[in-house]
């Protein structure tokens, strides 16, 4: 008789690069879940800590923990995609180093995916906790994810992005099958937003009304980082991907777009629908942010392009009343 080694329900993929600090609690909160029967995935991306050791660890401790090790720095990006690669689970979930779980939550992100077909992705209330594990404010959004159109959804994302903190969804429980149907995160800053994004044409993102997840914030977190300016904006990309290289930000964010409308399975009406709100933020700010990363990148590299790029961004100013500078 062959024996059929059972899939777990639920796959939690947890990514990391030097991580010593945070990655216990965060691991022990993980395998502290009521909700038991899952995997957990971890993929470092060549910690150069005692990040291996402390993985290793819990590997040998809990036979629900796979622990895999990149031989380079592939990207956050990147890694992201392959700790999914490794999954098994009905349902997924991207989790952080530094970030903990009430022991609920996956219980009631995956009772409410259980019982209602129509959502895709389940999150909670997010509160921020500092170093010490001190919580402090909640998270407030925006964006409405539950709206009942995938064009409404979908339009939420793409008018409101970086209003808020709304990519944290991205640490939601989600459907693992829905998920393969997207591109995932793509090599370029902020695609965790396209990637929801694109999640939102394929079911509703639903929010639990309790706070059952926590939000680290911490002096060597991306986004303290970046807020503080320590990080330039080519470091920013190595990060994200992995090795500095021409990153056209904002057209990949425009073209993305475009491709995950018509990958989605829609109605001709409602594909049309879906289009509307990304001319929207192409005609309100979407055109300034391209022309100026073109410029910036191809303008500014030949003699020529230096001389007239401050005089056509003089032009651009004008038209946009200087909105933008």
């Amino acid at each position: 008789m062959i024996n059929v080694e059972r899939k777990p329900r639920i796959s939690i993929g947890l990514v990391v690069f030097n991580g010593e600090n945070y990655i216990e609690p965060a691991i022990d909160s993980i395998l502290k879940q009521t909700f038991t029967d899952f995997e957990l995935i971890i993929v470092d991306n060549a910690s150069t800590d005692k990040t291996q050791q402390i993985c290793k660890k819990y590997e040998m401790k809990d036979k629900r923990v796979r622990y895999y090790r990149n031989r380079i720095n592939i990207g956050a990006v990147a890694n992201y995609n392959r700790a999914f690669s490794y999954a098994n689970g009905e349902y997924f979930k991207w989790a952080a180093h530094d970030d903990v779980l009430a022991p609920e939550f996956l219980s009631k992100c995956a009772n409410v995916l259980d019982n209602d077909p129509t959502i895709v992705l389940c999150h909670t209330k997010t509160a921020r906790i500092d170093e010490q594990g001190k919580q402090h404010e909640i998270y407030r959004y925006k964006i409405k994810t539950d709206l009942p159109k995938p064009h409404e959804r979908f339009g939420e994302f793409v008018t409101k992005r970086y209003e808020d903190d709304s990519w944290i969804f991205i640490f939601g429980l989600m459907r693992s099958e829905q998920l393969r149907k997207t591109k995932l995160q793509g090599r370029f800053i902020g695609s965790d937003i396209n990637l929801l994004a694109e999640i939102s044409l394929l079911g509703r993102i639903f929010e639990i009304p309790e706070v059952l997840f926590y939000r680290r914030s911490h002096q060597e977190a991306l986004s303290n980082k970046t807020s503080a300016k320590q990080m330039s904006y080519n470091e920013t990309i190595v990060w994200w991907v992995g090795q500095e290289r021409l990153s056209l930000t904002w057209s990949r964010v425009c073209l993305e777009y475009f491709k995950s409308v018509n990958r989605a399975s829609l109605k001709f009406s409602e594909r049309l629908l879906c289009y509307v709100p990304i001319f929207k933020w192409l005609t309100k700010i979407g055109w300034i942010l391209i022309f100026d990363e073109l410029g910036t990148f191809y303008l500014t590299n030949s003699r020529v392009g230096v001389k007239i790029f401050p005089f056509i961004k003089q032009i651009r100013n004008n038209l946009t009343l200087g909105a933008i500078r």
